[in-house]
């Protein structure tokens, strides 16, 4: 049997309850989702991108952009300009454009709401609404049945919390239709405790993650620098080294500093290497597995 390729990306989350995620996007309850639209734009497209066919009794129908950013980046501002007037000109209606970023890069980091430009006197000009769910309040998730929220639980305001948590978890197995957000709500929670408690209060299914966006983005920054660099071999190198720092941090969480043995042995491995011994991490208890893992992979 073929296994069904996972979809935790955002347009999944958002269509858990499109009309609470509108209502709770822009504040206003009169919102009522028609459709949730293609935001494939020709040679444009991403998972996380989610567009929304809107009708409002005051404004008629609109869409909303919705622009899920695991970091943000300063790409963001052009890339929200430049979808916002294709939505525009693919479907012939108002567009709100909204950025969600899920994680910060750092607390001093400023996160612009608008795009602007101006060559030859020709001035272009988009701005939009921001949300950083690390300011968001954690109880929106359980009181506005916020459904949609519940897998970013461990990185909401107030949420890097044990007992939170597990309520989080709780609510999606109470659910069927929720059930497969649990290793994307066990990601997430990896970003703010030790990997052993995230064992331990909920599923961590590699494989699903894998397949997801927010996972597959964390691995591929790295390419980003390397295209910076303009050498092919920087784009290896830097999807290897965001590899092996995922890889060392979860060992760290483990056992605690490595042994100047280990360190060695990690880097000899290749980036399926990394990622399979980042799947053997979440059920490796013992350094002597690790040592056995190692002998059977490196000869």
């Amino acid at each position: 049997m073929t296994r069904k390729k996972a979809d935790i990306g955002g347009k999944r989350l958002i269509s858990l309850n499109p009309d609470q995620w509108v209502h709770w996007l822009i504040q206003d309850k009169t919102l009522k989702v028609q459709e949730i639209l293609s935001s494939d734009f020709q040679w444009i497209a991403r998972e996380n991108d989610v567009l929304l066919k809107v009708f409002s009794p005051q404004y008629g129908e609109f869409l909303i952009l919705n622009e899920l950013q695991l970091r943000y980046n300063n790409q963001v501002p052009v890339r929200i300009y430049a979808y916002t007037a294709l939505a525009k000109e693919r479907y012939n209606l108002p567009v709100y454009p909204v950025l969600i970023n899920i994680l910060p890069n750092s607390q001093t980091e400023i996160i612009t709401n608008l795009y602007q430009s101006e060559f030859m006197g020709i001035k272009s000009y988009q701005n939009y609404q921001v949300i950083n769910l690390w300011e968001v309040d954690v109880n929106l998730a359980f009181d506005n049945n916020l459904s949609s929220l519940l897998p970013f639980v461990p990185i909401l305001k107030g949420g890097a919390n044990e007992d939170i948590v597990k309520q989080a978890v709780i609510k999606l197995r109470a659910n069927e239709t929720l059930t497969d957000l649990e290793p994307l709500l066990s990601f997430f929670a990896s970003f703010v405790f030790e990997i052993p408690l995230v064992q331990e209060i909920m599923r961590w299914d590699m494989t699903i993650l894998r397949e997801s966006p927010w996972y597959q983005q964390i691995l591929k920054e790295g390419l980003e620098t390397g295209e910076k660099q303009g050498r092919q071999q920087g784009l290896q190198q830097g999807l290897q080294q965001e590899s092996l720092k995922l890889v060392s941090k979860l060992m760290e969480r483990r056992f605690g500093n490595l042994s100047a043995d280990l360190n060695p042995k990690i880097r000899q491995l290749s980036i399926a290497q990394l990622e399979d011994l980042a799947a053997e991490l979440l059920e490796i208890r013992e350094l002597s597995q690790l040592e056995i893992w190692f002998e059977q992979n490196l000869n």
